[in-house]
């Protein structure tokens, strides 16, 4: 079996790369999308632009009555599945798109498994909705929104929806070629559609979770007892970040879908940061 190749940042050892991973060409980050959207919806709140409790029929043409409100879609208590529904084989959410997503809404209130506010379930579809939700409100695009609430003030640049095809890093197949990543960029891309450099994924997770650049972290990242953390996978990448609340942090993306052992790569590393601070 050949070797995943890896890179790995931390707030204690210098950053690496392996088996030919690269710590500054643009990789596929899944879900980690997911903690910088909800930041999006954090400072539009600080703004008065928008309330968590806004229910989502006051944005969208959804039917009135769902009771799912913009937090229910930021902590996945809105009772909607994890995925939309009839996705495509290879490539899942490439029909996906906006009028997709649009006929969804105007049935929202068929797909919910639970009642708002009841179960906690992890939705992609959910973050779909919520993305639409904020570029209806505000009239401005995702990636606008993105730029302008979290980028932009942290002086990020290599985080893009559509980074040159020369600047990305794909897991590569039979024969040495690349596999073609899954298409992200229509209605799941505030869900899961960004590409980053893993060092500019560092660098927003220090900023945000550490240095605390736009105040107090969303409270929509994952947590664990003290720490803040989300992962992220498609077909063919996986990362995982983390932060403990002594500053203590942990980047890790692999060529690889396999999100559980990156998860357990970040967290022993953490354990191993921690170990050696108290020894």
């Amino acid at each position: 079996m050949r070797p995943v190749p890896t890179c790995i940042l931390t707030s204690a050892d210098a950053p690496r790369a392996t088996d030919g991973h690269d710590l500054d060409r643009y990789v596929q980050i899944g879900s980690l999308t997911k903690p910088l959207t909800a930041t999006v919806l954090t400072r539009l709140v600080e703004a008065g632009e928008l309330q968590l409790d806004d229910s989502i029929e006051q944005l969208l043409p959804a039917p009135p009555g769902t009771g799912i409100t913009l937090r229910h879609l930021a902590a996945h208590t809105s009772g909607l599945p994890r995925l939309p529904p009839h996705l495509h084989r290879r490539d899942p959410y490439a029909p996906f798109d906006t009028q997709a997503l649009d006929t969804l809404v105007r049935r929202l209130d068929t797909l919910p498994n639970t009642a708002p506010g009841d179960t906690e379930e992890y939705s992609n579809l959910g973050y779909a909705v919520l993305g639409a939700a904020l570029t209806s409100a505000t009239g401005r695009s995702y990636e606008e929104l993105l730029e302008h609430h979290v980028l932009a003030p942290l002086g990020i640049t290599e985080i893009s929806v559509s980074p040159p095809p020369h600047l990305r890093l794909h897991r590569t197949g039979m024969f040495g070629r690349p596999v073609r990543p899954w298409t992200m960029d229509g209605a799941i891309l505030p869900a899961g559609g960004l590409w980053a450099t893993p060092r500019a994924a560092a660098r927003l997770t220090v900023a945000l979770l550490v240095e605390r650049q736009l105040g107090e972290p969303t409270p929509f990242w994952q947590t664990a007892g003290p720490l803040r953390w989300h992962n992220g996978a498609t077909r063919d990448a996986s990362v995982f970040t983390g932060a403990l609340p002594d500053g203590t942090w942990v980047l890790v993306h692999r060529l690889s879908g396999d999100a559980e052992q990156t998860d357990e790569i970040g967290i022993e590393r953490l354990r191993n940061i921690a170990e050696r601070q108290g020894s």
